[in-house]
């Protein structure tokens, strides 16, 4: 078995070597016929060995194999009379023992076979060795290891070799065969049929007669010599009839007339006959036998192409398959119907992932002829296919195959019921939107693109899809000049697709005067798609002067105030107010645009008291705070800051604000409070007094109902709110102090400190409300309640440890403030301690100053050197006991000018009149206080600073002795700092300048100097 299966071809190499010795030599027709019969037995049995499983359950191929195989066993070759040949048919120059083989019909067949098996040529090619154990007689490690081998086919139509895929043999084989045999015989030309070789179809190899399979047979007929143009030698398309008789292609016969420059010079290409007329007749007859015969065996190419679609079959046999599938689609329209219908789809969209580019290239270009004008063809296509791989391959490195897939998106996207499936592809619209402006690198590419983009766009969510991805052309194109219902939609598309900043610009620029008619129709529904656009592109500040520009301002109002619509479903003023609101929030000039007929304008009082109006009317929360948002954006305004001031100093319009706060709408909680801290520096203690007049209020700006530890907006804009009201305002601080708001503040302090400010974004400006609360306190120390509160929190090291532990410069500038506001307060504080005299009656001295330390040891009361008393941080807030004298020292070289002057305050209180200045210059002498200053006046050069610098330069010259002037005078950049206070300055910032001028004797002395900080 392992013999005859492995050797068959070196066998038919010898008996092709006999047949033909015998044929010429001595036509011996019965030792040839038993030889040749006996070499075609042997290949049918190894037909018959192949394995079921290598058809991979191609029925079809199985089935034509095993059909051959049976003919082949059972062959044999009868005599019949002979038939007479041409001699033109034949080659001019052939033997006589040719010529007399081909009297008869028998004689014939064996020429031409034997013909064929002279052309066979066998390259045998090393490859892996084959064991033993491959060849078991079921061949079952055939099947998993077939040896590879290329067939290549030479006919008169196809000079090129063509390789086709692995054998079970260990040869490579190349057979060619000639065209002329076949045709003489009635045959099929091999090279009209595709050509498939591998372990499944092993009958191509033989002859390449599939009459010779009666499965087959029913398929395929062969082509016959009338079918071909004597002139093309190709079969005809068009048979027409010339006046001699014999049957041309027209267009081949019309070339030849064209040779002959006189009409009687015209002959028959095959008779040589001259012709008298040039009349061509269309051989219906002819054209119809061909086209039937075309029709039928076309049926079978499009299953053997199935069959080697299907299978697993090498890179040229793919190739090989879908051209010829090709060729058959351009004949007619119904070919492709035929192709369609056949069940070769699934294959062909397994290939676009197919390793072998040029495989994915080849698919790609049939699956295009494919859907080319059929709709239905399309629809078909796209229901078998996954549209992420074309996604995919839109994207390949290999740029035919990049071509191949855009032209056939491009034909898919021609089906406007395709356009949904192919838009929803992930990524397709963006890839597409990639290509189309990439036009520098790749024309093409990108203007196919564009032409897919555009028939995309006859769907309407794909416009959505690509404005999403930034290309908005097709939805403004739309909204401008579309229909009165395509605007209404990509009114409402533009609403809610989310737009870049610079999307917006250009949006607003194209469409703003679209949109605003559509605001003044009266369909509700395209007014509200135009107000959602609108409020969109109003909230990029750019848009601002765009929009005014357009007239929107006038419109919104009049949307406001005056326009009455009972029968819409929305309520347009808050839309209106939305987009007024936006639109004064980006800064513009507003003041000078008139909102009515009547010339108003929009900062006049009767814009600023019809919202306030409004305001205290409505029940919109939504609309509310777009209102407190136009009021807000007023009050920058010089123009009509006094206007919106004036008007809600009015009791019912601040208490609306107020109650605002206690609303269960955060947001517009939050709008309220902010407009209330705007207010705050101009009307904040009539603010403060009826703040305090409302239930639950001002302890719920500072309680947290939720208890979380999670910082809203709102806690943050409260206690900031509470903090910018007039601070000596008793009734607030009493009503603070009543409600024990204290104890809640410090715990919040203290969570922030150790959980840090990067908790919440609003952390920050919580933790500064809170603190300014604190400070609140520390100005009216007067009222014995708040002295004690301050004493009994311990604010002096409170505000001492926030001025180092926060990184928040306002903490720092307002910690610093509370301590100078205590400060102040400890000299009035500060007491001598009480003496207990003797049984003698002598008093004691004051005891000397001694340390901390020492002094409690011995139980003797702390005196405190610069208030010349007994002193603590808790009792009489001193700054020195608290140690907040050297913290405020660091924080002079702070780079915040206002952290500087607001400790430098603090300072300056140890330096009053009231305290012993002598001690106190002593004390900041030890700790070097006058470089810190004069770090603080090169470094920074405002007037309250200065002011307060030079003050306490002056200071440490009368008091601080040679030390303290020396230092002084050695500073460079002091000098300059005086002249330029001396000069600019006010007041009393240059007479303390020339005070110093004078000490350093830089300027004349003066009897007598008037100044006070």
């Amino acid at each position: 078995m392992q013999g005859r299966f492995y050797n068959p071809f070196p066998r038919m190499s010898i008996w092709q070597k006999i047949l033909w010795e015998n044929a010429i030599k001595r036509t011996n027709q019965g030792s040839i016929i038993a030889k040749l019969e006996g070499v075609i037995k042997d290949i049918g049995e190894c037909l018959c060995l192949i394995p079921s499983a290598t058809f991979g359950g191609e029925e079809y191929a199985e089935t034509a194999v095993r059909s051959l195989s049976e003919e082949m066993q059972n062959v044999r070759f009868e005599v019949k009379q002979p038939r007479e040949l041409r001699v033109e048919e034949l080659e001019p120059k052939m033997s006589f023992a040719t010529e007399q083989l081909k009297k008869s019909k028998m004689a014939i067949e064996i020429w031409s076979l034997s013909e064929e098996m002279q052309n066979v040529h066998f390259q045998v090619e090393q490859h892996q060795e084959l064991q033993t154990k491959e060849l078991e007689p079921k061949m079952y490690s055939a099947t998993k290891h077939p040896k590879k081998s290329k067939m290549g086919i030479e006919s008169s139509q196809m000079p090129q070799q063509i390789p086709i895929d692995s054998d079970l043999y260990s040869v490579d084989v190349e057979v060619s065969t000639g065209s002329e045999s076949s045709r003489a015989l009635n045959m099929p030309l091999l090279n009209d049929f595709l050509k498939i070789s591998s372990p499944r179809r092993l009958y191509e190899s033989i002859n390449k007669s599939l009459t010779m399979l009666p499965k087959v047979a029913h398929y395929i007929e062969p082509m016959y010599d009338t079918f071909f143009c004597p002139l093309t030698k190709q079969i005809m398309d068009d048979p027409v009839t010339i006046e001699s008789g014999v049957t041309y292609e027209r267009k081949a016969i019309s070339e030849w007339f064209k040779t002959f420059s006189h009409l009687e010079d015209i002959k028959c290409p095959t008779t040589g006959t001259k012709l008298t007329s040039r009349v061509l007749s269309t051989n219906v007859a002819l054209k119809t036998t061909i086209e039937q015969w075309k029709d039928r065996n076309e049926v079978a190419r499009i299953k053997v192409a199935r069959a080697a679609l299907s299978l697993d079959s090498s890179n040229s046999m793919i190739l090989e398959a879908i051209r010829d599938l090709q060729h058959i689609c351009k004949r007619k329209q119904y070919s492709k119907v035929q192709v369609l219908t056949a069940g070769i789809l699934p294959s062909l969209n397994k290939l676009l992932g197919y390793k072998d580019k040029d495989v994915r290239c080849e698919a790609l270009d049939l699956l295009r002829k494919l859907a080319e004008d059929d709709d239905e063809g399309k629809e078909m296509i796209a229901d078998t296919m996954d549209m992420s791989t074309l996604v995919e391959l839109l994207s390949s490195s290999h740029q035919p195959v990049r071509y191949a897939s855009l032209l056939f998106l491009l034909e898919l996207s021609r089906c406007r019921a395709l356009g949904e499936k192919i838009g929803s592809a992930t990524g397709a619209i963006l890839i597409l939107i990639r290509i189309k402006y990439n036009h520098q690198v790749d024309s093409f590419a990108s203007q196919t693109a564009d032409e897919i983009l555009k028939n995309l766009e006859r769907v309407r969510d794909n416009i959505k899809r690509m404005a999403e991805y930034g290309f908005l052309e097709p939805l403004l194109n739309h909204l401008t000049e579309g229909s009165k219902e395509m605007q209404m939609e990509m009114a409402s598309y533009l609403g809610e697709v989310i737009l870049g900043n610079d999307s917006k610009t250009y949006v607003a620029e194209r469409t703003a005067p679209s949109l605003i008619k559509m605001v003044q129709s009266g369909n509700a529904i395209v007014r509200e798609a135009a107000f959602k656009a609108l409020a969109q592109i109003s909230s990029h500040h750019s848009n601002g002067t765009i929009l005014v520009e357009a007239g929107i301002v006038q419109i919104m109002v009049e949307e406001m105030f005056t326009r009455r619509i009972y029968n819409e479903p929305m309520n347009s003023k808050k839309e209106a107010a939305a987009i007024l609101a936006n639109i004064l929030e980006s800064g513009v000039e507003h003041y000078s645009i008139q909102v009515n007929p009547h010339g108003h304008k929009i900062s006049s009082d009767y814009v600023v008291y019809s919202i306030i109006s409004m305001l205290k009317n409505s029940r919109v929360h939504e609309l509310n705070i777009n209102l407190i948002r136009i009021l807000l954006s007023l009050t920058k305004s010089s123009d009509s800051m006094a206007t919106v001031f004036s008007a809600l100093n009015e009791p019912e319009a601040s208490y609306t604000l107020i109650e605002f706060i206690n609303y269960p709408h955060e947001q517009l909680g939050v709008a309220a409070i902010k407009l209330l801290v705007t207010l705050s520096p101009h009307i904040g203690n009539t603010l403060a007094e009826r703040l305090c007049k409302t239930r639950g209020l001002p302890e719920s700006l500072i309680e947290d109902p939720a208890e979380t530890n999670h910082i809203t907006e709102k806690q943050a804009v409260s206690a900031k709110f509470l903090a910018k009201l007039p601070q000596q305002n008793l009734t607030l601080n009493l009503a603070l102090l009543h409600k024990n708001v204290v104890p809640v503040i410090l715990q919040k302090i203290g969570l922030i400190q150790r959980s840090g400010i990067r908790t919440s974004r609003h952390a920050t400006v919580y933790l500064e409300g809170l603190v300014g609360i604190l400070v609140r306190f520390t100005t009216t120390l007067y009222e014995p309640q708040i002295l004690s509160l301050a004493k009994a929190h311990r604010l002096t090291s409170v505000f001492t440890e926030l001025l180092m532990r926060t990184s928040s410069d306002e903490v720092q500038r307002l910690s610093a403030i509370g301590l100078e506001n205590l400060s102040l307060e400890s000299i009035n504080l500060s007491q001598l301690p009480t003496m207990k005299k003797t049984k003698s009656t002598r008093l004691f001295h004051l005891p000397k100053l001694r340390s901390s330390s020492s002094t409690k040891r011995i139980g003797i009361p702390l005196l405190c050197p610069v208030h010349r008393g007994v002193c603590s941080s808790e009792t009489t807030f001193c700054l020195i006991d608290a140690k907040a004298v050297e913290r405020l020292l660091a924080c002079l070289d702070h780079e915040n000018s206002e952290v500087v002057e607001a400790s430098m305050a603090a300072i300056c209180t140890l330096l009053d009149e009231n305290v012993d200045v002598d001690k106190s210059v002593s004390l900041l002498n030890e700790l070097n206080a006058i470089q810190h200053i004069l770090n603080a006046v090169r470094e920074h050069k405002e007037e309250g600073l200065w002011q307060k610098s030079f003050w306490m330069i002056d200071k440490f010259l009368v008091k601080g002795g040679n030390k303290s002037a020396s230092d002084i005078s050695q500073d460079r950049s002091l000098p300059a700092s005086l002249v330029s206070a001396f000069h600019h300055g006010n007041g009393s910032t240059r007479q303390i300048a020339e005070s110093i001028l004078r000490r350093l004797n830089r300027m004349p002395s003066s009897s007598t100097s008037y100044y006070s900080i």
